[in-house]
């Protein structure tokens, strides 16, 4: 049994939860598939999969084996790109994540200039408002924001966001800018999902935590919705201070209670410990890092 193939073989079927479309990418049929799964399997003693007529799932061995498999494969890997050259010149495949405004503002602007000057770099952009895996979504760079928790991936920090409520100058020309959060109850409040789960905001009253539960006007799965919104002079919304920073700066958007906000979060670049030498990961990195740090809108005030 040849080792490392039989992990590469593990490693796709986890990756396809299917032996058939395993063998498939792999250029194998699914009974030679099905033997070498087998084959590993009675060599540690141990199965990694559940299987059933219609699914194929990993089981809690198989999911740890899973991650040590990936990182001996990424060494070998790593190993036969060093000797070759690959970590001179960035070349192959990248994946990038980031929250949706925040990458469509921020890092497509960098990922386009970074294919610019690496030719031989292709990257796929991958942007939800959710925290991803980057073991298990086999993604090399991420962009969180936020306190991590996740003690395993190096993490550089690049600057801070504030959640800052917001409203059209014409909004508060017409209702008056609350002075305090308890004001919130007279205003049509516009509410963001994917800033806050429930239809409650958090201040800070004089070191204190205060929670006011609000009753929304209009309820958004989406933060352009909340944006465009507040911009046409709808209501009060909070929001990412990244995401109204171009409008803060044309005037369609004004903030308010800003000396009841909650701590600036911080916003890192984070790569797994085994990437860290490769040469496209490296260079993304550096130039994220630097375009990042010289943002505008990634400083709390």
């Amino acid at each position: 049994m040849d080792k490392l193939e039989t992990m590469q073989v593990f490693i796709e079927v986890a990756r396809q939860m299917s032996f058939a479309r395993a063998g498939e990418q792999l250029g194998l049929s699914a009974p030679a598939v099905s033997r070498s799964i087998a084959a590993l399997e009675t060599h540690l003693g141990a199965k990694l999969f559940t299987r059933t007529t219609r699914h194929v799932r990993l089981t809690e061995t198989g999911s740890r084996f899973l991650q040590d498999a990936r990182q001996i494969v990424e060494a070998v890997e790593e190993a036969e790109a060093a000797a070759t050259g690959v970590y001179s010149t960035p070349r192959g495949a990248l994946t990038i994540t980031a929250p949706v405004l925040f990458g469509q503002k921020h890092i497509t602007p960098i990922i386009t200039e970074y294919l610019t000057k690496h030719p031989e770099v292709v990257i796929r952009a991958m942007f939800y408002d959710r925290v991803t895996s980057l073991i298990e979504e086999e993604l090399d760079i991420a962009i969180r924001i936020g306190h991590l928790k996740d003690s395993s991936m190096y993490a550089t920090k690049v600057g801070e966001v504030r959640r800052v409520v917001c409203g059209s100058p014409a909004y508060f020309a017409k209702h008056g800018k609350p002075s305090a959060p308890s004001e919130l109850a007279d205003h049509s409040i516009i509410f963001s999902a994917n800033i806050d789960a429930s239809s409650s905001w958090r201040f800070l009253n004089n070191g204190k935590k205060e929670t006011i539960r609000l009753m929304p006007k209009l309820h958004c799965n989406q933060n352009t919705i909340a944006l465009n919104a507040a911009v046409s002079g709808f209501g009060i919304t909070r929001l990412m201070s990244y995401q109204i920073g171009e409008e803060l700066e044309n005037g369609s958007l004004e903030t308010a209670l800003t000396g009841f906000e909650e701590t600036p979060l911080p916003v890192n670049v984070i790569h797994l410990e085994g990437r860290r030498a490769n040469a496209k990961v490296r260079s993304f990195i550096d130039l994220a890092n630097e375009r990042l740090r010289e943002n505008p809108f990634l400083n709390p005030y």
